[in-house]
């Protein structure tokens, strides 16, 4: 029975995605043992290392179906790693003792982080997946409401008028820098491993080299300089990348989640019939992808801490903290998956209030807009006193629950310079977006979006 959030039937596709958790499942995991098992007899064979007749019997027994799950569960339990009781499995199903030539000059950390790496290369596919079609979702926002105004909001408090298109482009360029990040680290960390029993592969004394290369091109991995047993960077900086990740999809949900909010209202997770509704209350409509997001992208960063306290290895072959990566790995992978999934959800079918949008704007009787007419009247009565006579008139609108530009223009020290026309023009908020457009179509246009 299941016992975890990413196993549930219940909670299961909710926290993570059926597809990474198969990544992540003891039979792939199980499957890259054999991969690598029957690779490594392949190339030891045609490099003469091993009999030829060895390696096609050990290539002929490295399938999945001959795997006795009881067995492999009871001497794992028994030694403490899988691999032994995997190449015992293998050879006890070959021929006339050709078996003992299965795991030639291997070691089991070998196997475990090169299996591992290969798992990382299915998930970070899956990852890529998702994030170029977030990176589209986003897009297409960004494109769509261009030049839709939307108040921007600093410390939770309007700010100045911005574009939804603005605010959706800005978040798309982050998305876009993550996949610019994925593919450059794919070569540092799709790197197998094959070192034997210190790294020094002294278990061979010829073709050890050429073994090595040969196994890591079977394979599709990049060959390592020097055996890293013990030196986790790579393991880490998938962990961080992965956590970096889960900011900016926990940016996406926090946003979402403030607007949703009912004094606001500006932007909704899409709707299905009951989704999102209170046992008590029946009007509420609450955001849920946006709070598994939250949750699922926290416990990403503290795994993502454990896998840099794995880094700190003892000599050549450590003594614990390796085991940290076996427990942190899979639940990044899986708990990120879920992240991905539910964001690709509420952006593909967000549900955009421009009307509201617009009706925030001015729920301050212009207030918002005190910048603009700052920087109008500077040019008149000096920018730094027309800070601090707007400030006051800004007090003054408030105290009287008075339209900003009323107040504005009854003040002899502006009227005498500019007209009510000239001072609708600096409080609408069409024209004070800035180069919110312009920024949008940069975005767009580059290069990173194709």
């Amino acid at each position: 029975m299941a016992s975890t959030i990413i196993d549930s039937r219940i909670f299961g596709d909710m926290f993570s995605d059926a597809r990474m958790r198969d990544v992540w499942s003891d039979e792939n995991r199980t499957a890259k043992y054999l991969d690598i098992e029957r690779a490594l007899a392949k190339v030891q064979g045609q490099l003469g290392i091993i009999p030829q007749e060895a390696a096609d019997e050990i290539v002929r027994n490295c399938e999945l179906s001959m795997i006795d799950w009881d067995k492999l569960k009871a001497k794992t339990e028994q030694i403490g790693y899988p691999i032994i009781a995997v190449v015992n499995q293998i050879n006890a199903n070959c021929r006339d003792k050709l078996g003992e030539y299965c795991h030639w000059g291997a070691t089991t950390q070998d196997i475990t982080d090169t299996a591992a790496v290969l798992q990382m290369r299915e998930g970070l596919a899956l990852v890529e997946q998702d994030l170029n079609e977030i990176g589209d979702a986003l897009a297409a926002l960004a494109k769509k409401y261009r030049d839709t105004p939307v108040i921007g909001r600093s410390n939770l408090q309007q700010a100045t008028p911005i574009t939804f298109g603005y605010k959706m482009a800005s978040i798309l360029a982050g998305i876009d820098r993550h996949r610019e990040r994925l593919q450059q680290l794919k070569p540092r960390v799709l790197m197998g491993e094959f070192g034997g029993a210190s790294g020094t592969l002294s278990s061979l004394e010829k073709g050890a080299m050429e073994t090595q290369a040969g196994l890591m091109q079977e394979l599709g991995l990049a060959q390592p300089l020097i055996s890293w047993h013990t030196v986790r960077d790579t393991i880490a900086e998938v962990g961080a990348f992965l956590g970096l990740v889960g900011g900016s999809l926990g940016k996406i949900a926090m946003d979402v989640k403030l607007m949703m909010q009912t004094e606001v209202a500006e932007v909704f997770e899409p709707y299905a019939p009951g989704r999102g509704s209170s046992s008590t209350m029946p009007q509420k409509r609450n955001p849920i992808s946006c709070l598994y997001i939250h949750a699922n992208i926290s416990v990403v960063r503290q795994h993502a801490a454990a896998l840099m306290d794995a880094m700190v290895a003892d000599h050549e072959r450590s003594t614990g903290p390796w085991e940290i990566e076996w427990v942190s790995l899979p639940e990044i992978f899986c708990l990120l998956s879920g992240a991905l999934k539910q964001t690709k959800f509420v952006l593909k079918g967000l549900e955009v209030d421009a009307t509201r949008m617009r009706a925030n704007i001015d729920i301050t009787n212009g207030l918002v807009m005190s910048e603009a007419v700052m920087m109008g009247l500077g040019p008149y009565i000096g920018r730094e006193y027309a800070h601090d006579l707007v400030y006051d008139l800004c007090r003054e609108s408030i105290t009287k629950n008075r339209p900003l530009i009323d107040v504005l223009e009854e003040h002899p020290e502006i009227n005498k310079h500019v007209t009510r026309a000239q001072l609708e023009a600096m409080c609408d908020p069409a024209n004070n977006l800035g180069q919110a457009g312009v920024m949008v179509d940069r975005v767009l246009a580059s290069p990173l979006r194709r």
